[in-house]
């Protein structure tokens, strides 16, 4: 490593020594040449910004979805949800939950009219979620075969976030609502679309898209 280094300072060093014996007309001349080389060199500097900076695709946002309405968002200072309590002789129950580092946690209701989807995304932390009406089919990215599972109201279940990609859609003739208790890391944004996993059925929005669910 520190061969590498003198090397690259032998290199800036040379270079610097001989630029000082270049002419002052020398050196100049590709900085201020003709109006056809600056305008060659400006195309140049722009293209090659746009393909450093370029993106690739992401999956499409939710489909006939209403924006998610935020019932509740409270902060908790690092070491609040360090919650831990063992009930298992008298329960056959034990808790141990530790968060280090400040948090964000929301409770989220979604509304699904029939066929609309959430889109490919995930969450920086996990969900706790509960259907309240109707049913929801859930697609996990890292399942096998992206096999779906299927929650009707009533029904409860856990999504990791921290990268889990996931997609929640309402394949049933009614509306579908769930609530969601999300954590994490204060300041974050909730959620982050992804792209369509290579392993997972790709949906299209319908046109029209679905009809909104009565309010």
């Amino acid at each position: 490593m520190k061969e590498n280094y003198e090397t690259k300072n032998n290199e800036i060093t040379s270079t610097t020594i001989r630029t000082k014996n270049m002419t002052t007309l020398y050196v100049a001349k590709p900085i201020h040449g003709s109006p056809l080389r600056r305008a060659l060199l400006f195309v140049v500097l722009t293209l090659g910004v746009a393909v450093l900076t370029a993106v690739p695709a992401r999956a499409t946002p939710s489909c006939g979805m209403p924006p998610p309405l935020i019932l509740a968002l409270e902060h908790y200072p690092s070491g609040s949800l360090d919650l831990m309590c063992n009930e298992f002789d008298q329960y056959g129950w034990n808790r141990k939950t530790k968060v280090k580092g400040d948090s964000d946690v929301y409770i989220v209701q979604n509304t699904f009219p029939p066929g609309a989807d959430t889109g490919w995304h995930t969450h920086p932390g996990p969900s706790l979620v509960t259907v309240t009406a109707g049913t929801i089919t859930v697609y996990e990215a890292d399942a096998p075969n992206c096999t779906p599972k299927i929650y009707n109201t009533g029904d409860s279940f856990t999504d990791l976030g921290c990268g889990d990609v996931h997609l929640l859609r309402n394949e049933g003739l009614v509306c579908a609502v769930t609530i969601a208790v999300q954590i994490i890391p204060a300041g974050q944004i909730r959620r982050t679309d992804a792209d369509q996993p290579a392993n997972c059925p790709t949906f299209t929005c319908p046109s029209p898209t679905p009809t909104p669910c009565p309010q």
